[in-house]
């Protein structure tokens, strides 16, 4: 897999838009993460990988080579998403649009919080922002990129 060019505002919003899924249920949580799984398998991707609806997680998988980190690096990404309702990298983006970070202008902990490419929100059609999937370990773009790809092929098959 290439490295990813970075995506401007419009086109993360278009995504978001596009990713918006007609229902997210327990056994869609299952086959997202291990499709997630397969594509990471297959790069010998070293990632954590972790799906959540509302406060309960629903799937997370750690592959050979993620460490605890990847899944410091979820969390805080994942907060991003449940505060803003919009992918981690979108956030970070929109900032970088207007020429500071997020971590110089957010007021929020950086600790806490991570505008790093890699959290996108589970959109479920007519509820809005119902959950999480997140991707840790990979540069920031390539999160973001496998989480985007592994998201068109599941909403391709509902």
């Amino acid at each position: 897999m290439s490295t990813p060019t970075a995506p401007t505002v419009a086109e993360l919003e278009e995504q978001e838009r596009r990713l918006t899924l007609p229902h997210f249920t327990y056994d869609d949580a299952w086959a997202l993460g291990t499709l997630l799984v397969e594509l990471a398998r297959e790069r010998s991707a070293p990632v954590a990988i972790d799906i959540r609806r509302g406060g309960q997680q629903l799937f997370h998988a750690a592959l050979p080579g993620s460490t605890p980190d990847n899944d410091a690096w979820i969390d805080r990404k994942r907060r991003v998403v449940d505060r803003y309702a919009a992918s981690s990298l979108l956030i970070g983006t929109r900032f970088r649009a207007k020429n500071t970070t997020f971590e110089d202008s957010s007021r929020l902990d950086p600790d806490v919080y991570a505008a790093h490419g890699g959290a996108f929100p589970i959109t479920v059609e007519g509820a809005g922002v119902i959950g999480t999937v997140v991707v840790s370990g990979l540069p920031q773009l390539e999160d973001h990129a496998m989480v985007v790809e592994a998201l068109e092929h599941f909403s391709a098959t509902l």
